[in-house]
């Protein structure tokens, strides 16, 4: 969108007209009304199109009249992880920097935690679209700042902040990068720089990001949060605080996010939990949510709900008990058999089984190669899960979704 485009959609002939169509095909009404002359018919299709998407992303937001950008609604936060992000413990104070503003989603919901917070962005389009939509929600306690963070964050006194948040553009040229340092701002070289303006910083880094080492960037790292919504990984939350006793590990948590329900599985970092690996899978196996599994605490999750591995490599558990609030998948086992090539056509016609989900994990051959070779459909409600058992020997289970 250019900042032309973006005075005409806030005439009100505009923004009525936009309302009109928001049930048009985006691709079909820009077609039909190329050549308006009076309207920016390109720009009105791409929020016809963002509004659609906002609708899931932002279900409470996009009852308002916001603008967007496909990109910049692509990489803002989720509804519900902004929500929950502005909730802990601690994201509360007088004045907070959001120095990676983007749709200033995060923003909005820190706005209700502190006192004042202090907008950045480098692009000017969406910097002035951010403006427009914190006028539209009528939040008056942000200061919009377009240019360079690091320069704006230079700029105020030491001990400015409570605390300052960090969502580092994750394009390395043109390429996608998940590691820190090559981020944008670079929280990494800019550690001591924020540490002198705010007593603590937050970095949402990529749910790519590998967690092991990464105090050794971050030495005054406090706690590491890995989120699921809807089990799917959005964002690894690096928490850094200036007061940090060295000696004592961060802290570690999984938090997953799944209807009106939080579950959270903790530990320390280097703490290790021993893995107590069944001698034949149970009649339940359990598959934890992805926040989990990504944050390495899939044998806290197994003590926890007294569940025992089906091997010491895979994160897949196992019990004959059923579990009812298990944070993650939970299938119930029909059958168990060794994998041979050559017997597996014949098992799946003893079962009857003409399509089903695959997963595998510590298996051989990849959940295509299996639906390729022995011609199978998909299927919501039957699994067949692939592994491997305690001595190595290769396993499928025919599982029902519990």
């Amino acid at each position: 969108m250019t900042a032309e485009e973006l005075q005409q959609l806030q005439r009100p002939e505009v923004r009525d007209f936009l309302e009109k169509h928001l049930d048009d095909d985006p691709a079909l009404f820009a077609m039909k009304y190329h050549s308006l002359k009076d309207v920016p018919v390109r720009a009105v299709a791409e929020q016809i199109a963002c509004r659609r998407k906002a609708h899931n992303k932002l279900p409470e937001l996009s009852k308002r009249n916001l603008f967007y950008t496909s990109l910049a609604l692509e990489q803002a936060s989720g509804e519900r992880a902004a929500c929950y992000k502005s909730g802990l413990q601690g994201m509360s104070g007088k004045r907070l920097m959001d120095m990676s503003g983007g749709l200033g989603i995060d923003t909005i919901f820190f706005a209700r935690r502190f006192e004042e917070v202090v907008y950045c962005e480098r692009d000017a389009v969406v910097a002035k679209i951010a403006e427009h939509n914190f006028r539209e929600l009528g939040i008056s306690n942000i200061t919009v700042i377009h240019g360079d963070s690091v320069e704006a964050l230079e700029s105020f006194p030491d001990e400015s902040f409570d605390l300052i948040f960090i969502d580092p553009a994750r394009r390395e040229k043109d390429r996608r990068s998940v590691a820190l340092e090559a981020g944008s701002p670079d929280v990494v070289s800019l550690h001591d720089l924020l540490l002198r303006k705010a007593h603590r910083f937050c970095v949402k880094a990529s749910p790519a990001l590998e967690i092991d080492g990464i105090e050794a960037k971050l030495p005054s790292l406090c706690q590491v949060i890995v989120l699921s919504v809807e089990r799917e990984c959005k964002e690894i939350l690096l928490f850094c605080r200036r007061v940090h006793d060295a000696v004592k590990p961060f802290v570690v948590k999984a938090v997953s996010l799944k209807g009106d329900k939080e579950n959270v599985i903790v530990s320390e970092a280097g703490c290790q939990q021993q893995k107590h690996i069944a001698p034949t899978p149970g009649r339940y196996l359990y598959e934890p949510d992805p926040a989990i599994i990504k944050a390495h605490l899939t044998a806290f999750a197994a003590a926890q709900y007294g569940l025992q591995f089906i091997n010491s490599r895979v994160d897949y558990l196992t019990s004959d008990r059923k579990i009812g609030d298990f944070p993650g998948r939970s299938f119930r086992i029909i059958t168990t058999m060794f994998f041979k090539p050559g017997r597996f056509t014949a098992f799946l016609k003893e079962q009857g089984i003409e399509s089903a989900s695959i997963l595998r994990r510590d298996f051989p051959l990849s959940p295509d190669e299996i639906r390729r070779r022995y011609r199978l459909r998909e299927n919501k409600e039957t699994f067949l899960i692939f592994s491997k058992d305690i001595s190595g020997r290769l396993l499928c289970l025919l599982c029902n979704r519990i």
